[in-house]
């Protein structure tokens, strides 16, 4: 009879390292795809109602503006400039790094692109001398998720290239209502919250012209959303909590 007991311990020390490995690679991979093709961010300001909410977790597409420094995870890679660019266009909803500190992720549309004139006059948006087309709704929308008062409007926007947008507006006469003419330079982009009167935009100093290295990557689909003030992890409240109908929305 052979004995086969001496071989147990390499065996089981087979299996372990094999599973390392599996679990090494695995962890891997994740990190390859959230540095280079999608990365988790969730909403966390009302800047881009109604489209976007509170409690909304989306994907962002890393490699859609190409890849800098700050686009990649915890600036891991010193890429200097940007490669492999491509240039957003007007209307894509995108995550950018804040120009002050170049860390804290942002969350905007793209209105202006180089070059551009932006302002607003009254509550109305023209770029390059132009009013901006909108269609006022009869109702606002998001009804279901988010309350609203009586000031608010919503309304159909249509940009120079044909993108169609909702906006949300609380009067014609608010704070950032009014500007002087945004020139956007070379190679930056002019921002702007879909909430136009409770936005921190390239209207305001805090933000200004976004360089194209501050580009993280653009919006894609949202994959979660929960109510406002239910914290993700409180999975006992997702029966009554999740907004299943915003599952795996495509963002436009």
């Amino acid at each position: 009879m052979t004995d086969t007991t001496n071989n147990k311990p390499a065996v089981a020390s087979d299996e372990f390292s094999g599973t390392v490995r599996t679990i090494i690679m695995a962890i891997l991979i994740a990190v390859l795809i959230r540095m280079f093709a999608f990365e988790p961010f969730s909403i966390p300001s009302s800047s881009m109602v109604p489209g976007l909410l509170v409690g909304d977790f989306l994907f962002v597409s890393k490699f859609s503006y190409g890849y800098s420094s700050r686009s990649t995870m915890m600036g891991t890679m010193p890429i200097p400039g940007r490669i492999f660019f491509k240039m957003p266009e007007r209307g894509d909803v995108a995550v950018f790094k804040l120009p002050s500190d170049n860390s804290t992720d942002y969350i905007k549309r793209v209105i202006g692109l180089p070059g551009d004139m932006v302002e607003m006059r009254h509550g109305l948006l023209y770029i390059n001398g132009a009013p901006v087309q909108r269609e006022k709704l009869a109702q606002p929308t998001a009804q279901e998720y988010i309350s609203f008062d009586e000031t608010v409007t919503d309304y159909i926007e249509t940009l120079p290239n044909g993108k169609t947008h909702v906006i949300r507006k609380n009067g014609e006469d608010m704070p950032l209502d009014n500007t002087t003419s945004f020139i956007v330079p070379p190679h930056h982009y002019f921002m702007m919250g879909d909430n136009r009167d409770n936005s921190q935009d390239s209207r305001t100093k805090r933000v200004g012209f976004v360089p194209e290295e501050n580009l993280v990557g653009k919006a894609e689909f949202l994959f979660f959303s929960i109510d406002e003030g239910t914290h993700f992890i409180e999975f006992w409240k997702w029966p009554t909590s999740v907004r299943w109908k915003r599952l795996f929305k495509k963002i436009s």
